[in-house]
């Protein structure tokens, strides 16, 4: 009998602490993104991108990440573009997802190639970036390289309306060289020719976890090409 007893504290002690370490890398927490997307059109060959990415743990609380984009973009093809870009980062996670960002600021240089195509009416957009980080932790500064490739397919509903999916895997140049993967899927809509908004859940796998995040973004794009006259 007491057997018993020492044999069901135990699990009941196993199954608190495995609670406990879920929710404190927040496994059991769904969290959000909330982006913006932006792309200016310079000339026929060249376009700014911008992009704000404020993520939270708890869908509106508790900092996961910050993220200030920006990339200058060449067309190299009607359907290609090479992109130099910039990031900074800031991270001060509530949770253990990735120990290593707490309190961390990084800064990143990537160079990206996208090329995109149709068929019928799936639109499908290969991107492929290396990035190099610099990262400043409390007590020490690293710098990381990592590629990533992503899939991603747009399907119009209506003029207005639309789908979007896509999967991303980041590999690091060190080992463990798998780093993460991301599967999303949205519902999005233009507002007008040149807004639209997306909403939408996204899976986050990490090495030995996941995690489960909304996603709301605001994509706005501008051409700011001169026009050219209107000829009588």
């Amino acid at each position: 009998m007491k057997g018993s007893k020492r044999f069901l504290l135990g699990l009941l002690t196993f199954f608190w602490v495995m609670g406990a370490d879920a929710q404190n890398t927040g496994e059991n927490t769904l969290g959000a993104w909330y982006v913006y997307f932006g792309t200016n059109t310079l000339s026929d060959k060249l376009s700014f991108h911008s992009e704000l990415q404020y993520n939270v743990y708890e869908v509106t609380s508790h900092l996961e990440q910050f993220w200030a984009i920006t990339a200058l973009n060449y067309a190299v093809a009607q359907n290609a573009q090479a992109s130099l870009g910039y990031g900074y980062f800031n991270g001060d996670p509530t949770f253990e997802d990735t120990p290593l960002e707490k309190n961390t600021w990084e800064n990143r240089i990537f160079e990206q190639f996208t090329h995109s195509t149709r068929i019928g009416k799936f639109g499908l957009q290969n991107r492929y970036r290396i990035e190099h980080r610099f990262i400043e932790l409390p007590a020490q500064s690293i710098t990381r390289h990592r590629v990533r490739g992503r899939l991603q397919v747009n399907y119009p509903l209506t003029e207005k309306w639309f789908l979007i999916a896509f999967d991303e895997i980041f590999l690091d140049l060190r080992e463990p060289v798998f780093n993460q993967n991301r599967l999303f899927g949205a519902l999005g809509r233009r507002i007008t020719q040149d807004i639209a908004i997306q909403v939408g859940y996204m899976k986050l796998h990490l090495p030995g976890r996941a995690y489960d995040r909304l996603q709301l973004v605001l994509n706005i794009n501008t051409d700011l090409r001169k026009k050219q006259p209107e000829t009588n």
